[in-house]
């Protein structure tokens, strides 16, 4: 039974390349005729990749920063809660809301849950809960090969992507995802 072009079921254009002067250039061209690129594998991370693709920033420095003032006040009520209403000390005449002894932890709070709603949403958006199963799109992707992957919209586009790449490609497939 033949599948359909939907969403579940669209297939995928697989090219590597050699190098990555090549892999640039195809993604270029990609990128300038407006082919939508879903995913680029490389053996080392390539700079500036994502500004030639048009891939937008990521929200992950906005989630530290929303984490960390959460950490900050979460930290700072306790404390506070803690010293003046929970177990007030006189210590030395002191008062018992001294916020300079909070700092100390108040800071490694806040760095604490920034770090780990870091961690948490980077694997929540990659996918990369216990259990998942990694998807290497070609052979050597590890290793010394550098491939980019297409989401086919239609049967046309297979046939578009590979002029578009020409022959700077070492190999072109078309796979099916689950």
């Amino acid at each position: 039974m033949e599948r359909r072009w939907d969403s579940v079921a669209r297939p995928i254009l697989v090219a590597t390349f050699p190098d990555e002067q090549t892999l640039r250039a195809a993604a270029g061209r990609l990128h300038a005729h407006g082919s939508p690129i879903h995913d680029i594998h490389t053996p080392y991370p390539v700079h500036g990749l994502d500004r030639l693709i048009g891939v937008g920033r990521s929200r992950l420095p906005a989630v530290s920063f929303a984490a960390g003032l959460g950490g900050l006040a979460l930290a700072l009520g306790f404390q506070f809660y803690a010293a003046v209403f929970d177990w007030p000390l006189n210590v030395g005449g002191k008062p018992a809301n001294s916020t300079l002894a909070f700092i100390p932890i108040t800071f490694e709070i806040t760095i604490l849950c920034a770090g780990l709603a870091v961690v948490a949403a980077f694997l929540a958006s990659a996918a990369l809960f216990p259990g998942a199963r990694g998807d290497v799109p070609a052979d050597g992707v590890t290793e010394d090969v550098f491939a980019i992957v297409l989401r086919l919209r239609h049967p046309a586009a297979a046939d578009e992507a590979r002029v578009l790449l020409g022959n700077d490609a070492l190999d072109i497939s078309i796979r099916r995802t689950a």
